[in-house]
């Protein structure tokens, strides 16, 4: 019987994510496995918040990763802050705006949404003028919009939401380790992200941090949280404390594994780490000219670690990504709903974003276009 694991090949991975592994998280995910309730165990657990806590510049107390890919994240936000016939505003201007407001609606909120045009981004005025017409528990955005490439403007919504006092949650999915974040400064009272992106460790751990006043709203629902497994009340007695009480098997390796992802943002150090993001984006773009590619985005509005490029005219754009995957070993991603077979998505997170890289994948799509 052949092994499928023998057929897997190095691929450069320059996609919406996941993206490249640092060969250290690599190592750690190989450690011989401890228990989950091991004192020594629970002793890197209360590393990883201390650390999670410095990549989100935030002093939350609960500042904890949950069991799960970013998705997971997004559903603990909702799962636990929304309760039936709650008012939310969500901003949309991409696919992962749009998930959020899915979630929301399922949990029996009444949902409101300000929509942009995809490429653009959340314009603050328009926020503005719904919250003046409505009073919202929750106010959700997407910091780094994956589908189109777009930074939104976090930090002048939070001065809006802080005005009218409903919780502010944030998607940084995308941000989190390849641009600031700052969860405390920015008024967050609820933000998730995910491990597979800009902190280059395998998917499949989601950071989340919860303000008090976010831990407040959990601690005065009437009733339980709908969802066993991301109920935020039985998962802390785990994450915190003398003595800690068993919920569910932890991903034990993957915690080590997104520990030493933490690890390695830290001792770079942060403002190193956006810096190099921003100097590998300027180089992409600037490569990507060099052989008659546009960006989508304006330059004011871009996210570092993921550019959305314009696909020339007459261009099988499908064909393309097949061959860089195919001869080059290069993976770059499509686009979706209304930019599908108009972009390439080209990610530049974490270990990936690297001179090397930017070299190759703008030479190996030179070569592929001619």
């Amino acid at each position: 019987m052949n092994n499928l694991l023998d057929t897997t090949t190095d691929v450069l991975l320059m996609g919406p994510g996941p993206s490249c592994v640092f060969p250290e998280v690599y190592e750690a995910l190989s450690r011989p496995t401890l228990g989950h309730l091991d004192p020594r165990f629970i002793k890197i657990m209360d590393g990883i918040k201390e650390l999670q806590q410095q990549v989100m510049q935030t002093k939350h107390a609960l500042t904890i990763p949950m069991s799960g890919t970013g998705s997971a994240g997004m559903e603990t936000m909702f799962v636990n802050l929304v309760e039936p016939g709650d008012k939310v505003l969500i901003c949309i201007n991409g696919v992962f705006g749009g998930r959020m407001a899915d979630v929301a609606g399922r949990l029996g909120a009444e949902v409101d949404t300000v929509d942009f045009e995809w490429g653009t981004p959340v314009e603050v005025d328009k926020v503005a003028e719904a919250l003046k017409e409505k009073t919202y528990k929750m106010v959700a955005v997407v910091h780094a919009e994956t589908s189109t490439g777009v930074a939104n403007p976090v930090e002048e919504i939070g001065l809006l939401v802080k005005e009218h006092g409903a919780l502010y949650l944030v998607d940084a999915v995308t941000s989190l380790g390849g641009m600031p974040v700052k969860v405390d400064e920015w008024g967050i009272d609820a933000l998730y992200s995910g491990t597979q992106k800009c902190l280059s460790c395998p998917p499949g751990i989601a950071p989340v941090t919860f303000s008090d006043a976010a831990v407040a709203k959990l601690k005065s629902r009437p009733g339980k949280v709908p969802n066993w497994y991301l109920d935020l009340t039985m998962i802390v007695n785990y994450w915190e404390g003398a003595k800690r009480a068993y919920h569910h098997t932890a991903p034990i390796n993957m915690l080590y594994a997104f520990y030493q992802a933490l690890f390695n943002v830290v001792e770079e150090g942060l403002d190193n780490v956006f810096a190099r993001h921003a100097a590998m984006h300027r180089k992409l773009v600037e490569g990507l000219a060099g052989i008659g590619l546009e960006m989508l985005v304006d330059s004011e509005y871009r996210l570092p670690m993921l550019n959305a490029v314009k696909i020339p005219d007459g261009v099988d754009e499908a064909a393309v990504r097949s061959k860089l995957l195919n001869e080059y070993n290069i993976e770059i991603g499509p686009g979706l709903g209304p930019l599908a077979g108009k972009i390439w998505r080209i990610g530049l997170m974490g270990h990936t974003a690297r001179e090397e890289n930017v070299n190759r994948v703008v030479t190996a799509l030179g070569n592929v276009l001619e």
